[in-house]
């Protein structure tokens, strides 16, 4: 029943000596050891190695069929790795079914029992594991209170709304403090509005409670808006691991760049250790370290946001206005240029501001620190 509820057998936790709290702290809550799962002819995880530090938000991000739910499953123990090795700290569980794992699992679905009230529900996990009477009570109140829904113990799945439930959910998989929380798209079923919301209310929780959380999710802005780490998905593989701030501003592929938000990609050719020119168009100037030793033909990224539409920076591009949006904090421009057409957002800082000035010739200019460089323009998916 554990498993399919997300509720696993969680252990009790053991007093540390002190010898051995450094230790711990630098051992990796989870780590994946050249893992692979094929399901028939189909490699769903291709030889995937990843560390992922004690206390930290992780997400997996990625499209359909990119292989970050599989992994998830197999961390979780609902999948077992066709080869590979997967460890929860030092303990190697790759052949543990998911109740014998220190791990829960929040799904989108919430799966909470409708005939319980919010008390009973949350403290399913903590009964299976022999707690009774008052300390029960005591740390269903205690959970309730992290994901604010204080008060409201006696209340039956029906009477909450979405959020609510969400976080009952939450609350469940939480109270037996397990040593890995993993989240299965648990905001997908969530309004806009009110996804948004949990996005800043999980990211709360997980510092309050200091748990990793493992995150799966095909949105990029809710992987950026509450992980400190995330790890870009591909095909079965890590496209690309880092920050929000470092794949958002630096991506390494066209694929990265691509995913993470809206890009301008240039084709061009380096002609020299920090200069590019552009095909069909002028050089332009690259930070060296982005170039990292490319030759011959690259890609030259530019986010929208660090254009200006006049020519006040180093790097400079012709072209003239095919389309504007007003979308209240910014109005999206559509640029013709001789490399291509290039997308820039002008922010809306000014009364008056809004889409104008159609067909009106104009002088794109950026930084040319704010530049990327990919080896390839494709923005290739298997």
């Amino acid at each position: 029943m554990g498993e399919n509820l997300g509720v696993s057998a969680v252990h009790e936790p053991q007093t540390q000596a002190p010898a051995s709290r450094e230790h711990a702290a630098a051992t990796p809550d989870v780590r994946l050891d050249h893992v692979t799962k094929q399901f028939d002819d189909v490699v769903a995880v291709d030889d995937l190695t990843l560390e992922i530090e004690r206390g930290s938000f992780f997400a997996m991000l990625g499209p359909s069929g990119c292989g970050k739910t599989t992994t998830l499953r197999m961390i979780g123990g609902f999948e077992q790795p066709t080869a590979g090795d997967i460890y929860l700290g030092d303990r190697e569980v790759s052949g543990l079914p998911a109740y014998k794992r220190d791990v829960n699992t929040v799904f989108q679905s919430y799966a909470l029992f409708p005939h319980l009230s919010v008390l009973e529900n949350v403290a399913f996990g903590l009964r299976r594991r022999g707690v009774k009477g008052a300390d029960v009570r005591t740390q269903v109140r205690d959970i309730l209170k992290v994901v604010g829904l204080e008060g409201m113990e006696r209340r039956r799945p029906r009477q909450l709304s979405g959020g609510q439930q969400q976080r009952v959910a939450l609350a469940r998989a939480l109270v037996n403090r397990p040593r890995v929380l993993l989240l299965d798209e648990p905001l997908g079923a969530l309004d806009l509005k009110l996804r948004k919301q949990m996005q800043l209310e999980l990211k709360g929780i997980q510092h309050e409670v200091g748990i990793t959380f493992i995150h799966v999710t095909h949105d990029q802005e809710e992987a950026m808006t509450m992980a400190d780490r995330i790890a870009v998905m591909n095909g079965g593989r890590i496209e690309q691991l880092g920050t929000p701030t470092e794949l958002y501003e630096k991506p390494e592929t066209a694929f990265v760049a691509g995913f993470l938000g809206v890009s301008n990609l240039l084709p061009g050719n380096v002609v020299a250790g920090d200069r590019v020119r552009l095909r069909g168009g002028p050089e332009v100037q690259v930070p060296t370290a982005a170039l990292a030793g490319r030759t011959g033909d690259v890609g030259v990224g530019i986010r929208p946001e660090k254009i200006d539409l006049n020519g006040e920076h180093e790097n400079r591009l012709d072209g003239r206005i095919v389309e504007s949006a007003y979308v209240g904090v910014a109005t999206q421009y559509v640029v013709e240029t001789p490399c291509g057409r290039l997308t820039v957002y002008a922010q809306n800082t000014q009364p008056g501001s809004g889409a104008s000035g159609r067909d009106r010739a104009v002088t794109l200019s950026w930084n040319p620190e704010s530049t990327f460089v990919v080896d390839s323009m494709e923005e290739e998916t298997e």
